[in-house]
Protein backbone atom coordinates (compact mmCIF):
# COMPACT_ATOMS: atom_id res chain seq x y z
CA UNK A 1 0.00 0.00 0.00
CA UNK A 2 1.39 3.04 -0.96
CA UNK A 3 2.62 5.91 1.57
CA UNK A 4 0.22 9.06 1.73
CA UNK A 5 1.58 11.66 0.30
CA UNK A 6 3.25 14.59 2.24
CA UNK A 7 0.59 17.28 1.30
CA UNK A 8 -0.84 20.05 3.92
CA UNK A 9 -4.38 18.03 4.19
CA UNK A 10 -2.27 14.94 5.07
CA UNK A 11 -2.56 14.56 8.74
CA UNK A 12 1.11 13.75 9.33
CA UNK A 13 2.06 16.83 7.57
CA UNK A 14 -0.63 18.65 9.59
CA UNK A 15 1.14 17.16 13.10
CA UNK A 16 4.46 18.13 11.69
CA UNK A 17 4.05 21.71 11.20
CA UNK A 18 1.99 22.22 14.37
CA UNK A 19 5.15 20.40 16.14
CA UNK A 20 7.49 22.45 14.34
CA UNK A 21 5.47 26.12 14.84
CA UNK A 22 4.73 24.86 18.95
CA UNK A 23 8.22 24.70 19.56
CA UNK A 24 9.91 27.35 17.16
CA UNK A 25 7.63 29.80 18.27
CA UNK A 26 9.19 33.04 19.44
CA UNK A 27 6.42 33.90 22.36
CA UNK A 28 5.49 31.27 24.79
CA UNK A 29 2.58 28.38 23.81
CA UNK A 30 1.39 26.17 26.17
CA UNK A 31 -1.49 23.70 25.77
CA UNK A 32 -3.31 23.24 29.41
CA UNK A 33 -6.17 20.54 30.71
CA UNK A 34 -9.25 21.15 31.76
CA UNK A 35 -8.19 21.17 35.55
CA UNK A 36 -5.56 24.07 34.65
CA UNK A 37 -2.64 22.08 34.54
CA UNK A 38 0.27 22.19 31.96
CA UNK A 39 0.47 19.20 29.56
CA UNK A 40 3.14 20.53 26.96
CA UNK A 41 4.91 23.82 26.13
CA UNK A 42 7.47 25.18 24.33
CA UNK A 43 10.84 26.69 25.26
CA UNK A 44 9.95 30.43 25.04
CA UNK A 45 6.85 29.24 27.68
CA UNK A 46 9.62 27.49 29.93
CA UNK A 47 11.92 30.66 30.00
CA UNK A 48 8.98 32.69 30.87
CA UNK A 49 8.32 30.66 33.87
CA UNK A 50 11.63 30.35 34.89
CA UNK A 51 11.48 26.26 34.78
CA UNK A 52 13.27 23.54 32.56
CA UNK A 53 10.44 22.31 30.29
CA UNK A 54 10.25 18.68 32.02
CA UNK A 55 9.39 20.60 35.47
CA UNK A 56 6.52 22.61 33.59
CA UNK A 57 4.79 19.76 32.84
CA UNK A 58 2.07 18.73 35.20
CA UNK A 59 1.87 22.35 37.10
CA UNK A 60 -0.92 24.11 37.79
CA UNK A 61 -1.31 27.70 36.45
CA UNK A 62 -1.83 29.54 39.27
CA UNK A 63 1.40 27.89 40.98
CA UNK A 64 3.68 30.22 38.36
CA UNK A 65 0.76 32.97 38.58
CA UNK A 66 1.03 36.10 41.21
CA UNK A 67 -1.42 35.34 43.76
CA UNK A 68 -3.18 38.74 43.41
CA UNK A 69 -3.58 37.83 39.23
CA UNK A 70 -5.11 34.19 40.09
CA UNK A 71 -8.80 34.64 41.26
CA UNK A 72 -9.58 37.06 37.45
CA UNK A 73 -7.67 34.13 35.75
CA UNK A 74 -9.53 31.18 37.11
CA UNK A 75 -13.12 32.90 36.58
CA UNK A 76 -12.24 33.35 32.83
CA UNK A 77 -11.21 29.78 32.83
CA UNK A 78 -14.33 28.79 34.17
CA UNK A 79 -16.77 30.69 32.11
CA UNK A 80 -14.89 29.37 29.08
CA UNK A 81 -15.46 25.58 30.62
CA UNK A 82 -19.22 27.06 31.14
CA UNK A 83 -19.67 27.90 27.54
CA UNK A 84 -19.88 31.09 28.22
CA UNK A 85 -16.78 32.20 25.92
CA UNK A 86 -14.75 30.68 23.77
CA UNK A 87 -11.48 32.57 25.13
CA UNK A 88 -10.30 35.16 26.92
CA UNK A 89 -7.27 37.66 26.95
CA UNK A 90 -5.74 39.28 30.35
CA UNK A 91 -2.86 40.41 31.43
CA UNK A 92 -1.10 38.94 34.83
CA UNK A 93 2.06 38.21 36.32
CA UNK A 94 4.24 35.26 36.39
CA UNK A 95 6.36 34.30 39.87
CA UNK A 96 9.70 32.96 38.90
CA UNK A 97 12.06 31.49 41.22
CA UNK A 98 13.50 33.71 43.54
CA UNK A 99 10.34 36.48 43.41
CA UNK A 100 11.30 37.49 40.42
CA UNK A 101 8.29 39.18 38.31
CA UNK A 102 7.64 39.29 34.61
CA UNK A 103 4.63 40.63 33.30
CA UNK A 104 2.53 38.63 30.75
CA UNK A 105 -0.25 39.00 27.98
CA UNK A 106 -2.13 35.90 27.49
CA UNK A 107 -4.60 35.08 24.80
CA UNK A 108 -6.44 31.64 25.72
CA UNK A 109 -8.70 29.58 23.33
CA UNK A 110 -10.65 26.04 23.54
CA UNK A 111 -10.08 23.37 21.71
CA UNK A 112 -13.10 21.90 20.76
CA UNK A 113 -13.68 17.72 19.79
CA UNK A 114 -16.15 16.98 17.16
CA UNK A 115 -19.04 17.54 19.05
CA UNK A 116 -17.85 21.01 20.55
CA UNK A 117 -16.75 19.58 23.99
CA UNK A 118 -13.88 21.55 25.30
CA UNK A 119 -11.08 19.31 25.88
CA UNK A 120 -8.07 21.54 26.43
CA UNK A 121 -6.85 24.88 26.13
CA UNK A 122 -4.00 26.74 24.02
CA UNK A 123 -2.49 29.69 25.72
CA UNK A 124 -0.47 31.87 23.71
CA UNK A 125 1.89 34.00 26.15
CA UNK A 126 4.09 37.54 25.14
CA UNK A 127 6.73 39.06 27.72
CA UNK A 128 5.26 42.64 28.25
CA UNK A 129 7.62 43.12 30.88
CA UNK A 130 9.35 46.05 29.39
CA UNK A 131 6.39 47.37 27.90
CA UNK A 132 4.67 47.48 31.35
CA UNK A 133 8.11 49.29 32.71
CA UNK A 134 7.57 51.57 29.89
CA UNK A 135 4.20 52.46 30.77
CA UNK A 136 4.77 53.03 34.88
CA UNK A 137 7.97 55.11 33.33
CA UNK A 138 5.48 57.34 31.38
CA UNK A 139 2.84 56.86 34.46
CA UNK A 140 5.71 58.76 36.48
CA UNK A 141 6.60 61.62 33.96
CA UNK A 142 2.69 62.10 33.61
CA UNK A 143 2.51 62.63 37.55
CA UNK A 144 5.80 64.92 37.72
CA UNK A 145 4.26 66.89 35.15
CA UNK A 146 1.09 67.73 36.68
CA UNK A 147 2.79 68.39 39.89
CA UNK A 148 4.71 70.51 38.13
CA UNK A 149 2.02 72.35 36.18
CA UNK A 150 0.18 72.41 39.96
CA UNK A 151 3.26 74.46 40.87
CA UNK A 152 3.08 77.01 38.20
CA UNK A 153 0.36 79.65 36.57
CA UNK A 154 0.13 78.66 33.07
CA UNK A 155 -0.08 75.63 30.48
CA UNK A 156 0.21 74.04 27.63
CA UNK A 157 -0.91 75.16 23.71
CA UNK A 158 -0.60 73.07 20.09
CA UNK A 159 -0.76 74.21 16.24
CA UNK A 160 -1.00 71.78 14.00
CA UNK A 161 0.45 73.76 10.51
CA UNK A 162 -1.14 71.72 8.40
CA UNK A 163 -4.76 72.57 8.87
CA UNK A 164 -4.02 76.02 10.53
CA UNK A 165 -5.70 74.50 14.20
CA UNK A 166 -4.58 76.08 16.89
CA UNK A 167 -5.94 75.31 20.96
CA UNK A 168 -4.56 75.68 24.35
CA UNK A 169 -4.78 72.88 27.17
CA UNK A 170 -7.84 73.21 29.56
CA UNK A 171 -5.36 74.61 32.15
CA UNK A 172 -4.00 77.15 29.96
CA UNK A 173 -7.38 78.61 28.90
CA UNK A 174 -8.78 78.28 32.61
CA UNK A 175 -5.28 80.03 33.64
CA UNK A 176 -6.42 83.03 31.05
CA UNK A 177 -10.20 82.86 31.20
CA UNK A 178 -11.34 81.51 34.60
CA UNK A 179 -13.01 78.14 35.85
CA UNK A 180 -15.02 77.72 33.35
CA UNK A 181 -13.35 79.03 30.08
CA UNK A 182 -13.35 77.02 27.15
CA UNK A 183 -10.15 76.26 25.26
CA UNK A 184 -8.72 79.32 23.45
CA UNK A 185 -8.32 79.39 19.26
CA UNK A 186 -5.70 81.34 17.94
CA UNK A 187 -7.85 84.25 17.19
CA UNK A 188 -8.76 84.49 20.48
CA UNK A 189 -5.44 83.64 22.04
CA UNK A 190 -3.59 86.34 20.26
CA UNK A 191 -6.33 88.85 20.93
CA UNK A 192 -5.21 88.85 24.47
CA UNK A 193 -1.60 89.22 23.69
CA UNK A 194 -0.56 92.94 24.05
CA UNK A 195 -0.48 95.09 21.14
CA UNK A 196 3.26 96.13 21.62
CA UNK A 197 4.29 92.28 22.07
CA UNK A 198 2.67 91.50 18.46
CA UNK A 199 6.61 90.36 17.24
CA UNK A 200 7.73 88.25 20.06
CA UNK A 201 4.75 86.65 20.16
CA UNK A 202 4.98 85.71 16.12
CA UNK A 203 5.11 81.80 15.09
CA UNK A 204 5.88 82.90 11.33
CA UNK A 205 10.01 82.19 11.82
CA UNK A 206 8.32 78.26 13.15
CA UNK A 207 5.89 77.86 10.69
CA UNK A 208 8.22 78.38 7.87
CA UNK A 209 10.83 75.86 9.24
CA UNK A 210 13.39 78.49 9.52
CA UNK A 211 13.67 77.90 13.59
CA UNK A 212 13.59 74.70 15.35
CA UNK A 213 12.87 76.21 18.90
CA UNK A 214 12.89 79.31 20.64
CA UNK A 215 11.51 81.12 23.46
CA UNK A 216 9.64 84.48 23.35
CA UNK A 217 8.26 86.05 26.42
CA UNK A 218 5.08 89.16 25.81
CA UNK A 219 2.13 90.12 28.36
CA UNK A 220 -0.95 88.56 28.53
CA UNK A 221 -4.38 89.30 29.67
CA UNK A 222 -5.54 87.24 31.91
CA UNK A 223 -8.25 86.35 34.68
CA UNK A 224 -5.43 87.62 37.13
CA UNK A 225 -5.14 90.99 34.79
CA UNK A 226 -2.13 91.12 32.45
CA UNK A 227 0.46 88.46 32.81
CA UNK A 228 3.84 88.43 31.53
CA UNK A 229 4.08 84.85 30.14
CA UNK A 230 7.45 83.40 29.21
CA UNK A 231 6.74 80.77 26.33
CA UNK A 232 8.87 77.94 24.89
CA UNK A 233 7.43 77.25 21.08
CA UNK A 234 8.92 73.91 19.60
CA UNK A 235 8.84 72.66 16.18
CA UNK A 236 7.99 68.86 15.28
CA UNK A 237 8.73 67.77 12.00
CA UNK A 238 7.50 64.57 9.99
CA UNK A 239 9.84 62.14 8.58
CA UNK A 240 10.83 64.15 5.61
CA UNK A 241 11.59 67.13 7.97
CA UNK A 242 8.64 69.10 6.93
CA UNK A 243 6.86 71.25 9.67
CA UNK A 244 3.94 69.63 11.19
CA UNK A 245 3.12 71.11 14.65
CA UNK A 246 4.36 73.90 16.90
CA UNK A 247 3.58 72.92 20.75
CA UNK A 248 4.05 75.89 23.36
CA UNK A 249 4.52 75.78 27.31
CA UNK A 250 3.57 79.30 28.33
CA UNK A 251 4.41 80.07 32.21
CA UNK A 252 3.73 83.07 34.34
CA UNK A 253 6.90 84.65 35.22
CA UNK A 254 5.17 87.78 35.95
CA UNK A 255 6.91 88.02 39.42
CA UNK A 256 10.51 86.75 38.19
CA UNK A 257 10.18 89.46 35.63
CA UNK A 258 9.64 92.28 38.35
CA UNK A 259 12.29 91.53 40.73
CA UNK A 260 14.76 91.40 37.81
CA UNK A 261 13.25 95.56 36.99
CA UNK A 262 13.60 96.15 40.64
CA UNK A 263 16.74 94.52 40.46
CA UNK A 264 18.35 96.52 37.21
CA UNK A 265 16.15 99.28 38.87
CA UNK A 266 18.21 98.75 42.34
CA UNK A 267 21.21 98.46 40.50
CA UNK A 268 20.84 101.86 38.77
CA UNK A 269 19.86 104.32 41.07
CA UNK A 270 21.50 105.28 44.78
CA UNK A 271 20.03 103.58 47.77
CA UNK A 272 19.87 106.24 49.98
CA UNK A 273 18.71 109.15 47.78
CA UNK A 274 16.82 107.40 45.01
CA UNK A 275 18.64 109.20 42.69
CA UNK A 276 20.78 108.00 39.82
CA UNK A 277 24.08 106.66 40.80
CA UNK A 278 27.17 106.38 38.19
CA UNK A 279 25.81 103.30 36.32
CA UNK A 280 22.12 104.96 35.58
CA UNK A 281 23.29 107.99 34.76
CA UNK A 282 25.94 106.52 32.10
CA UNK A 283 23.12 104.50 30.98
CA UNK A 284 20.33 107.30 30.86
CA UNK A 285 22.51 109.85 29.29
CA UNK A 286 23.07 108.02 26.21
CA UNK A 287 19.65 107.75 26.14
CA UNK A 288 19.02 111.10 26.44
CA UNK A 289 17.86 113.34 23.12
CA UNK A 290 18.58 117.43 22.79
CA UNK A 291 18.98 119.23 19.84
CA UNK A 292 20.15 122.21 21.94
CA UNK A 293 22.85 120.74 23.85
CA UNK A 294 23.59 119.67 27.41
CA UNK A 295 25.03 121.18 30.35
CA UNK A 296 26.85 119.20 33.01
CA UNK A 297 27.09 120.42 36.61
CA UNK A 298 29.29 119.07 39.49
CA UNK A 299 28.28 120.27 42.71
CA UNK A 300 29.18 118.87 46.16
CA UNK A 301 27.92 119.74 50.14
CA UNK A 302 29.91 122.87 52.04
CA UNK A 303 29.82 122.21 55.45
CA UNK A 304 28.68 118.67 55.43
CA UNK A 305 31.77 117.28 56.89
CA UNK A 306 31.03 119.72 59.90
CA UNK A 307 27.44 117.83 59.89
CA UNK A 308 28.47 114.94 60.09
CA UNK A 309 30.99 115.35 62.69
CA UNK A 310 28.91 117.51 64.76
CA UNK A 311 25.72 115.36 64.57
CA UNK A 312 26.28 111.72 63.18
CA UNK A 313 25.81 110.15 60.18
CA UNK A 314 22.17 109.72 60.77
CA UNK A 315 21.84 113.40 60.32
CA UNK A 316 24.36 113.49 57.85
CA UNK A 317 22.07 110.65 55.58
CA UNK A 318 19.05 112.91 55.98
CA UNK A 319 21.18 116.25 54.94
CA UNK A 320 21.63 114.01 51.44
CA UNK A 321 18.25 113.54 50.82
CA UNK A 322 16.75 116.62 51.44
CA UNK A 323 19.61 117.82 49.30
CA UNK A 324 18.34 114.99 46.03
CA UNK A 325 14.96 116.52 46.86
CA UNK A 326 15.99 120.49 46.07
CA UNK A 327 18.13 118.87 43.47
CA UNK A 328 15.55 117.32 41.89
CA UNK A 329 12.79 119.82 41.93
CA UNK A 330 15.25 122.69 40.47
CA UNK A 331 15.36 120.88 37.02
CA UNK A 332 12.99 119.49 34.72
CA UNK A 333 11.84 115.75 34.90
CA UNK A 334 14.04 114.86 31.64
CA UNK A 335 17.15 115.90 33.32
CA UNK A 336 19.43 113.84 35.32
CA UNK A 337 20.14 114.09 38.48
CA UNK A 338 22.73 111.69 39.75
CA UNK A 339 24.69 111.15 43.07
CA UNK A 340 27.93 109.77 42.59
CA UNK A 341 29.72 109.61 45.68
CA UNK A 342 29.35 110.35 49.47
CA UNK A 343 28.24 114.02 49.16
CA UNK A 344 29.04 114.55 45.38
CA UNK A 345 25.84 115.07 42.67
CA UNK A 346 26.25 115.68 38.68
CA UNK A 347 23.19 117.02 37.24
CA UNK A 348 22.75 117.20 33.72
CA UNK A 349 20.44 119.35 32.22
CA UNK A 350 19.47 119.02 28.23
CA UNK A 351 18.91 122.72 26.52
CA UNK A 352 21.15 125.29 25.16
CA UNK A 353 23.34 127.01 27.52
CA UNK A 354 21.44 129.71 29.07
CA UNK A 355 19.52 126.85 30.43
CA UNK A 356 22.19 125.26 31.95
CA UNK A 357 23.30 127.99 33.84
CA UNK A 358 19.79 128.94 34.80
CA UNK A 359 19.68 125.46 36.14
CA UNK A 360 23.04 126.17 38.06
CA UNK A 361 21.75 129.13 39.99
CA UNK A 362 18.34 127.84 40.46
CA UNK A 363 20.12 125.09 42.31
CA UNK A 364 22.37 127.36 44.52
CA UNK A 365 19.53 129.79 45.26
CA UNK A 366 17.61 126.62 47.12
CA UNK A 367 20.54 125.41 49.07
CA UNK A 368 20.76 128.86 50.54
CA UNK A 369 18.10 127.64 52.94
CA UNK A 370 19.09 125.72 56.16
CA UNK A 371 17.81 122.00 56.56
CA UNK A 372 15.47 121.56 59.37
CA UNK A 373 16.07 118.26 60.95
CA UNK A 374 13.81 118.39 64.47
CA UNK A 375 15.30 120.36 66.31
CA UNK A 376 18.37 120.29 64.71
CA UNK A 377 19.69 122.80 62.05
CA UNK A 378 21.84 121.47 59.34
CA UNK A 379 23.45 124.50 57.64
CA UNK A 380 25.03 123.56 54.65
CA UNK A 381 25.49 125.17 50.80
CA UNK A 382 27.00 124.47 47.50
CA UNK A 383 29.54 124.68 45.15
CA UNK A 384 28.88 123.93 41.43
CA UNK A 385 30.92 123.57 38.50
CA UNK A 386 29.39 123.52 35.17
CA UNK A 387 30.04 123.02 31.62
CA UNK A 388 27.72 123.19 28.40
CA UNK A 389 28.67 121.45 25.07
CA UNK A 390 26.12 121.77 21.98
CA UNK A 391 26.59 118.14 20.69
CA UNK A 392 26.77 114.85 23.18
CA UNK A 393 30.26 114.31 24.40
CA UNK A 394 32.01 111.60 26.33
CA UNK A 395 30.13 111.94 29.27
CA UNK A 396 33.47 111.09 31.72
CA UNK A 397 35.34 113.88 29.69
CA UNK A 398 32.20 116.36 30.30
CA UNK A 399 32.56 115.47 34.40
CA UNK A 400 36.01 115.56 34.56
CA UNK A 401 35.75 119.28 33.19
CA UNK A 402 33.12 119.89 35.63
CA UNK A 403 35.07 118.93 38.58
CA UNK A 404 37.20 120.96 37.85
CA UNK A 405 35.46 123.91 37.54
CA UNK A 406 33.99 122.73 40.58
CA UNK A 407 37.35 122.84 42.81
CA UNK A 408 37.91 126.82 40.61
CA UNK A 409 34.36 127.69 42.71
CA UNK A 410 35.55 126.31 45.94
CA UNK A 411 38.85 127.92 45.51
CA UNK A 412 37.03 131.58 44.65
CA UNK A 413 34.70 131.34 48.10
CA UNK A 414 32.44 128.47 47.93
CA UNK A 415 28.70 128.63 47.77
CA UNK A 416 29.54 129.64 44.12
CA UNK A 417 29.20 128.75 40.35
CA UNK A 418 31.59 128.69 37.76
CA UNK A 419 30.49 127.93 34.42
CA UNK A 420 31.63 127.60 31.11
CA UNK A 421 32.01 126.06 27.39
CA UNK A 422 33.53 122.55 27.39
CA UNK A 423 36.92 122.54 25.91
Amino acid sequence: MAAEPYTADNPETRLALFDFAFENAPIGIALVDLEGRIIRGNAAFAKLVGLPTEKVLGTHFRDFTHPDDIEADLILFQQVLQGKRDGYTIEKRYLRPFEEVVHVLIHVAAMRDAEGKVVRFISQIEDITRHKEHERQLAERAAQLELALEAVRGGFWQMDILTGKFETSDRLAQFIGGPTAARLDLERYVNRVNVNDGAEADLTPLIAGQLDQNVAEYRLDTVHGERWMRCDRRLLRDSNGQPVKIVGMAIDFTDDRRRIEMLEETARTDALTGLLNRRGLSINFAALQSADGFAVLALDLDGFKEVNDAHGHAIGDIVLQSTAERLTSAVRAHDLVARTGGDEFIIVVAGDRATGEAAAQRILARMSDSISIGDEIADVRTSIGGVWTGEKRDLTQLMREADALLYDAKAAGKDAVKFQSAS
